[in-house]
């Protein structure tokens, strides 16, 4: 049965050019230049992580059967959550219409179209989006990423020397080399031990997995390619300690065939206005439990229930287990008994994890009970199980290990800080 070409009204409803009935009408200049600018080129462009770039229409052309798989069975552009379990920005998940798309100019030859449709390049910034950071955190020499060494995470230890606790607006991050470096998260360390660990490994930073290897204090976000920084809303900030140093995990993936240099660098905006509410995170999270050698889907919950008087709203998520992950369900049950879903990661993978924001922060009245339910696979059939054979796993933060938490940010609805900041921004730079 041939496929239904996209009517022009559900085109023009994506912002696109509105196409007639006749599949020949959507071509690459008019309609998938665009499509692939807004949801590709983040990452497939010369010097990122992808494996190729998609810029021109030769290079969609000498791919389209892998392209139309792809983004039919929804592994491109990565985006975990299942629709429906939560509202999140920046999503890069592509809309029903928008596969359609792509079916319909794949099903007409895939025409080029009259080039001089085509949109003007899209331009990425190379340096900082929201103007030049009051901080700028990064190692003191250049790390050596060996060839072939598919995924290697690699924390970094960032010392601090502010004599007074700040607090963060937003966060940038520029990798170094943008080939290897998969994604990159922060944490933050007030009692040294981070910097203990990093003396234990040769080299710049030690290397690490699951986590930094020690009980953060918090963090100050992450980035994976295609994220865009943000500003808080007013009020609103990030608690870096005094005294505190931000330990950057980097997510290398080299598969160049050569080794690469990479110094990955994170900006810091500070608040220069008051500072009501702080962004905290509560770990929702089980550490007693033990994965079966040979389970195909065993189950692992987690619970907390907000203190009665703890009114709060979730601004942010992010679902963490290892290799033998396969998918997390988050929600909440409100004290009247009705329950809303948080997020849903149906087939979770360990190096696509990210952090989500939510559109709009949600409501999470005192006496709300956050359940997690999260399902390992332990089996052999399992490629990514790092055991052969199988072993029983629980908790632990080797690759070999596993984990079960949902880190929820949140801002606590009574809270009044009152902190307003008494440094300039020119006093704000590291020494």
């Amino acid at each position: 049965m041939a496929r239904a070409p996209l009517s022009a009204a559900l085109a023009f409803a994506l912002g696109l050019t509105p196409v007639a009935a006749d599949p020949e009408s959507v071509t690459y200049s008019n309609q998938i230049a665009r499509l692939v600018q807004q949801h590709c080129q983040g990452c497939h462009r010369t010097g990122e992580i992808a494996p190729f770039p998609l810029v021109s229409y030769g290079d969609l052309y000498s791919r389209r059967d892998k392209i139309l798989k792809a983004v039919e069975t929804r592994k491109m552009p990565p985006w975990k959550p299942v629709p429906g379990y939560g509202d999140f920005v920046d999503s890069r998940r592509l809309a029903e219409a928008e596969i359609a798309l792509v079916r319909t100019w794949m099903d007409a030859g895939a025409p080029e179209g009259d080039p001089r449709d085509a949109p003007p390049p899209r331009r990425f910034p190379d340096t900082w989006v929201l103007d030049t950071p009051d901080a700028v955190l990064a190692p003191d020499v250049d790390f050596e990423v060996p060839a072939g060494d598919r995924d290697l995470y690699r924390c970094f230890v960032i010392p601090t020397s502010f004599p007074e606790a700040r607090y963060v607006s937003a966060v940038e991050f520029i990798p170094g080399n943008r080939k290897i470096v998969h994604h990159v998260l922060t944490y933050i360390d007030t009692l040294g031990q981070a910097a203990a660990l990093d003396r234990e490994d040769p080299g710049p930073g030690y290397t690490c997995f699951g986590g930094p290897g020690f009980p953060p204090r918090g963090g100050l976000g992450g980035w994976a390619p295609g994220a865009r920084p943000a500003m808080l809303r007013d009020g609103v900030g990030m608690l870096l300690p005094a005294g505190a140093a931000v330990v950057i995990q980097v997510h290398y993936h080299n598969r160049t065939g050569a080794s690469e240099m990479d110094r990955t660098r994170v900006g810091l905006h500070f608040a220069t206005s008051r500072i009501d509410k702080r962004v905290r995170s509560i770990p929702i999270l089980n550490r007693d439990f033990v994965i079966p050698a040979g389970a195909e889907r065993h189950v692992v919950r987690a619970s907390y229930t907000l203190p009665p008087t703890w009114n709060v709203h979730a601004v942010s998520i992010a679902p963490h287990m290892h290799l033998l992950g396969r998918d997390m369900k988050v929600r909440v049950t409100y004290p009247d008994g009705s329950m809303r879903p948080l997020i849903w990661i149906d087939d979770w993978d360990f190096h696509w994890q990210g952090s989500y924001r939510f559109a709009t922060p949600v409501a999470l009245p005192g006496g709300s009970r956050i359940d997690v339910e999260a399902a390992f696979d332990n089996s052999s059939g399992n490629k990514r199980n790092p055991n052969t054979p199988p072993k029983d796993t629980s908790w632990g933060e080797g690759t070999t290990d596993e984990m079960c938490i949902a880190f929820i940010g949140v801002t606590v609805d009574a809270e009044q800080l009152d902190h307003h900041p008494t440094y300039g921004r020119a006093a704000a730079k590291l020494p």
